[in-house]
């Protein structure tokens, strides 16, 4: 899929959505599913729709089309399988890709496991709601050797979070007359918010610097 086709995607997914309940039926969870999984599991696939997929998802159910439980529960596993595969592929991958880096110094990943170690907990769920951060985050605590079953506990619980807000957010917003006619601008309102948080954030650092 070329670079335009993903950005068509992303902007247009409440059409591809529906169309492919019509075609598929229940099949779109296991759709649904892998795009989730996908996006938190592989390092290299963070531009996959997250946010907007869960809030359309949940204006369909919302319409009757899929059911808000099995919706949730799903993509609640997905995001949850996601972030351990992500997790393990830097556990095992990070750290000798990491020692054949020139420009990364020992320090560094030391100073990496030693934050994870602290304050690892939290992140894991924060950036949960990040775009692009979401599928670093768990591959990085993989890198910094967090210990994983305290990665399980926050991953399980930012997994649910994550789906079940944005999945509900649609389902009863999606209800509401102006979201079903103006649900294109509101996908368009999802993604720049989404973007403009980790902005902000990266703007804030380089001031303080």
């Amino acid at each position: 899929m070329g670079a335009f086709n993903i950005i068509h995607f992303i902007l247009n997914i409440d059409d591809y959505i529906g169309g492919f309940i019509l075609k598929y039926g229940h099949l779109t969870y296991v759709m649904m599913f892998l795009i989730i999984f996908i996006e938190t599991g592989l390092v290299a696939a963070p531009f996959l729709p997250g946010d907007s997929l869960l809030f359309v998802a949940g204006t369909f159910a919302a319409q009757g089309s899929l059911n808000i439980i099995i919706l949730i529960i799903i993509l609640s596993v997905a995001a949850v399988l996601g972030d351990s595969v992500n997790y393990w592929i830097g556990s095992y991958f990070g750290e000798k890709f990491l020692s054949k880096a020139r420009f990364i110094k020992r320090g560094h990943l030391e100073k990496t496991k030693d934050f994870y170690s602290r304050h690892g907990g939290k992140t894991i769920i924060y950036a949960r709601f990040i775009p692009i951060v979401r599928t670093f985050a768990p591959f990085v605590a993989g890198i910094g050797r967090m210990n994983y079953k305290r990665f399980l506990l926050f991953n399980v619980t930012g997994g649910i979070l994550w789906v079940a807000l944005f999945a509900l957010a649609g389902y009863y917003f999606g209800k509401i007359q102006f979201v079903k006619n103006n649900l294109t601008i509101i996908i368009y309102l999802i993604i720049f918010v989404s973007i403009l948080l980790p902005a902000i954030e990266w703007m804030r650092s380089k001031t303080k610097k």
